[in-house]
C-alpha cells in the first residue's frame, strides 16, 4: 500500500512540475532557479554549503530570503543559519581589513569543505551572494575558488522614460511599472521583484521618469509616492533619481504639454539659474526631497534639447544651469546628470558636430558632482554610428555613457537583436586622447583622467509585461547591460553563456544553439537597416521600420551616382573632432572602416569594396541580411522545442515569425525606394521573397 501511495505521489509531483514548466512565462528572468537534476553535482553543492553563517548587515533580510528561495529551488536544500563560524559550510561576513574591495566589492575563497564570502561593506555581501547563486545556476564548481569582484564604475544606473500617465516613451513592453494612482498606499509586489533583478546584476541607481520631464514629479504628492519606491529600493542598495524639468520653479501652465515646455509647479516667472529666487526655490525643494528620501541620488536633466527648457533660454550656459543645481545638492551627496544630447541646428549644419561644439568649450567649468551623460554616438542610438568624440575630449569633466537597452532603432520588442556586441564595440574604441590604448572603457572607469565619480546609464526596456521586456530575448540586453556596467571589460562570451544558462538551460546543445542565434543579430540588423553605417534610415515617428524614402537627401545624400555623407575635411569636417590617427583614418575612403564608411563619406555605387564587389552589389545584398538571419533563427529555435518550456517556446517562435514578416516587408520597401527614386535595382527582386 505504501509503495502504491509513493508511486501516486510521485506521479502527481511529476504532473505538477510538467504543468509548472509548461505554464512558465518568464517572470523570473535570469533568477529562474531551476532544479539541478544532476544528483552528483547537486550533492557536491549541498555538501559544501551545509549550514550558513551570515554576519549582521543592513541587507541581511534580503540575503537570507534569496538564499532560502534559491537553495530550496536549485538544490532542494532547506537553509539553516548558524552563529558558529566553525560549523558553517558557507561563511558570509564583513572584514574591515579588506579595504581593497572598496564599498561594493567582494571576494570568494573555497576548498572542498568551506566557502568564504567576504566584503568590506554590507553592499559587497549583497552582490557576492547573488554572484554565488549564479555559480550554482550555471552548474559551476564551488570548489577551489579564489576570486575578487570589484565594480569598475561607481554609479550603474537605469533610466526609465516613463510618463506620469503610465505610458513609456520608446517603451515596448507594456505600461510603466510605477502605478502612480495607487502609490504610496498600495505597493505592488513587482517593485520588489524589479529591485531583486537589478541588485542581482549590480545596478545601484534608477531614474524613475522620462527625460522629457513632467514638472509634476516634483510636487509634494508625487514625492510621497517616490518615497515609497525609495523605501523598497534601498533594501537592495538602489538609489532613486528623478528627471527634473529645468522650468519647474515657473508658475503652472494650462496643459501638461505646455507645462513640459514652459510651465512648472512653482510661483515664479523665471527659471533663470542666476536669479536668487530661483535658487531659493530649488534649495527648498531639495531640502523637502531629502527629508522624504535621505539617500536621494540627484537629478537627471535634459535641457535646451528637443523643446525642453534650459539655461540657454536665459543667456546662460549648460555649466551655469548644471552648477546651480549641483551646488545645492552637494551637501547631501547628490549628483547632477546633465545630458549632452543637444542638436541645435543653428550651431552647425552637421548634426553630428553639435554636441561636441556646445560642450567641449565648457570642459573644466562644471562642479565636481556634475556628470555629463552622453549617448554612445553623436546621432541618436543608431544601430551603428561613430563613437561620440566627446569621450576623450572632456579631460576635466565627469562623463557617463548613455546606452539604450530599449530597442528604439533596433526592432522594438519584435526583433531579436542582442546589443552587447554593439556596446563592447563602442567601449573598445580607441580615442587616442592620451595616446594609443585610450579606450572609452578606460575613460568611463576613470583610468585616464582623475574622475570624482564614474557613471554609466542604460535606457530601460522594462514594462508591465509579465516577462518584463515582452520579447523573452530582450531580457538578455537588460542582463548584459548590468554586467557591463559592473565591468566594461567583461568578456562577451561569458556574459552571453551565463544569461542563457540562468534563463533557459544548462544543456550544452541548447546553450550553443541559443548563443549562435543571438550573437550575429546585431551585425545582421546593421546590414538590413543601415548598411555601412549610413545612419538615420528608420521611419518617423516610430523608428521601427527602415524607411529610406523619408530620410533620403535629408539625413544623407543619394542619387544614381552614389550614397552617404561627406564628413571629411572636404565636407562638414566632422572628422576633425577626433584625435589623430582617427581623424586621418576616417578622413579617407580607402582607410575608413567599412562599417562606418557611409557615416563619413559619400561613396559612388561603382566603388570597389574590400570584398571585390561594387558598393551597389554589396549594399543591396546586405539589405537581405535581416531575412537570412531570422530564417536561420527560426530553424535553430525549432531544433530546441524539446528543451524549452511550452509557453516561452511558442512566444519566441511567434516573435520570430513576426520578425520574418516585417524583415521581408522592410526589404521590399527598400527595393521599391531604390527602384523608383534612382533606378538602382531590378524591381523583380521583390518577388524572390
Amino acid at each position: 500500500m505504501r509503495h502504491i501511495k509513493f508511486i501516486i505521489t510521485l506521479c502527481l509531483f511529476n504532473i505538477f512540475i510538467l504543468h509548472s514548466n509548461n505554464s512558465y512565462r518568464g517572470e523570473n528572468a535570469w533568477l529562474n532557479y531551476r532544479f539541478v537534476e544532476d544528483s552528483v553535482l547537486r550533492n557536491d553543492y549541498k555538501t559544501i554549503i551545509g549550514k550558513i553563517f551570515l554576519s549582521e548587515n543592513k541587507f541581511g533580510d534580503v540575503i537570507k530570503s534569496e538564499l532560502k528561495i534559491s537553495l530550496i529551488k536549485l538544490l532542494g536544500l532547506e537553509v539553516y543559519f548558524t552563529n558558529n563560524v566553525e560549523e558553517a559550510g558557507l561563511c558570509i561576513y564583513i572584514d574591515k581589513n579588506v579595504k581593497c574591495l572598496r564599498k561594493e566589492g567582494f571576494l570568494i575563497k573555497s576548498n572542498d569543505k568551506k566557502i568564504i564570502l567576504q566584503s568590506f561593506s554590507d553592499e559587497g555581501l549583497l552582490y557576492g551572494v547573488f554572484y554565488l547563486i549564479r555559480k550554482i545556476q550555471c552548474h559551476n564548481s564551488l570548489k577551489n575558488l579564489n576570486l575578487i569582484e570589484i565594480p569598475q564604475i561607481d554609479l550603474r544606473m537605469l533610466n526609465h522614460w516613463d510618463d506620469i500617465d503610465g505610458n513609456i516613451e520608446r517603451g515596448y513592453a507594456g505600461k510603466s511599472l510605477w502605478k502612480w494612482t495607487e502609490l504610496p498606499e498600495k505597493i505592488d509586489k513587482k517593485y520588489y521583484d524589479y529591485a531583486r533583478l537589478n541588485a542581482s546584476i549590480g545596478i545601484n541607481g534608477v531614474v524613475l521618469n522620462n527625460v522629457n520631464a513632467d514638472p509634476r514629479f516634483l510636487r509634494d504628492d508625487y514625492l510621497m509616492k517616490i518615497s515609497a519606491l525609495a523605501e523598497i529600493f534601498r533594501k537592495y542598495n538602489i538609489r532613486i533619481y528623478i528627471t527634473a524639468n529645468f522650468a519647474s520653479p515657473i508658475k503652472p501652465s494650462k496643459t501638461p504639454d505646455e507645462m513640459k515646455a514652459w510651465g512648472g509647479i512653482g510661483d515664479l516667472d523665471t527659471a533663470d539659474p542666476g536669479n536668487e529666487n530661483v535658487q531659493i526655490w530649488w534649495k527648498k525643494k531639495i531640502e523637502e526631497i531629502y527629508r522624504l528620501i535621505p539617500d536621494f541620488g540627484g537629478f537627471l536633466i535634459k535641457a535646451n534639447s528637443e523643446g525642453m527648457p534650459g539655461p540657454q533660454d536665459y543667456n546662460c550656459s549648460h555649466a551655469d544651469g548644471a552648477n546651480m543645481l549641483a551646488r545645492l545638492l552637494k551637501p547631501y551627496g547628490g549628483f547632477i546628470l546633465w545630458r549632452t544630447f543637444v542638436y541645435n541646428k543653428n550651431v552647425d549644419n552637421d548634426r553630428m558636430k553639435r554636441s561636441y561644439k556646445e560642450f567641449k568649450p565648457l570642459d573644466g567649468q562644471f562642479e565636481d558632482n556634475v556628470i555629463l551623460q552622453t549617448k554612445n554616438g553623436p546621432l541618436d542610438f543608431q544601430v551603428i554610428e561613430p563613437p561620440q568624440p566627446l569621450f576623450g575630449a572632456m579631460k576635466h569633466t565627469n562623463m557617463a555613457a548613455e546606452l539604450q537597452i530599449t530597442q528604439e532603432y533596433t526592432g522594438h520588442s519584435t526583433y531579436l537583436v542582442y546589443l552587447l556586441p554593439l556596446w563592447k564595440w563602442f567601449l573598445r574604441f580607441d580615442t587616442y586622447c592620451e595616446g594609443k590604448g585610450s579606450t572609452i572603457s578606460k575613460i568611463l572607469k576613470g583610468n585616464l583622467y582623475g574622475r570624482n565619480i564614474t557613471a554609466i546609464a542604460g535606457v530601460a526596456n522594462t514594462g508591465s509585461s509579465v516577462n518584463w521586456t515582452e520579447h523573452h530575448f530582450a531580457q538578455a540586453n537588460w542582463f548584459a547591460y548590468g554586467k557591463l556596467a559592473w565591468n566594461p571589460d567583461v568578456l562577451e562570451n561569458s556574459v552571453t553563456i551565463e544569461w542563457i544558462k540562468c534563463t533557459w538551460s544548462n544543456d550544452i546543445y541548447c546553450v550553443e544553439t541559443i548563443k549562435n542565434m543571438m550573437c550575429s543579430t546585431w551585425k545582421s540588423f546593421i546590414n538590413a537597416s543601415s548598411p555601412y553605417g549610413l545612419g538615420l534610415t528608420m521611419d518617423i515617428p516610430t523608428h521601427y521600420r527602415a524607411d529610406f524614402n523619408i530620410r533620403a537627401n535629408k539625413e544623407w545624400q543619394v542619387d544614381n551616382i552614389g550614397i552617404g555623407n561627406d564628413r571629411s575635411d572636404k565636407g562638414s569636417n566632422f572628422v576633425s573632432q577626433y584625435y589623430e590617427p582617427n581623424s586621418l583614418i576616417f578622413n579617407e575612403i580607402v582607410t575608413c572602416p567599412e562599417d562606418l564608411l557611409l557615416s563619413f563619406h559619400y561613396v559612388e555605387w561603382n566603388y570597389i569594396m574590400k570584398s571585390g564587389n561594387t558598393l551597389k552589389d554589396d549594399f543591396f545584398y546586405k539589405l537581405k541580411s535581416g531575412i537570412f538571419q531570422v530564417k536561420r533563427n527560426i530553424y535553430l529555435w525549432k531544433s530546441l522545442e524539446k528543451y524549452i518550456d511550452y509557453v516561452r517556446y511558442e512566444d519566441v517562435l511567434n516573435s520570430l515569425i513576426c520578425e520574418k514578416h516585417d524583415a521581408t516587408r522592410f526589404y521590399c520597401d527598400a527595393v521599391s525606394f531604390f527602384y523608383s527614386r534612382i533606378n538602382m535595382i531590378d524591381i523583380n527582386q521583390i518577388n524572390k521573397f
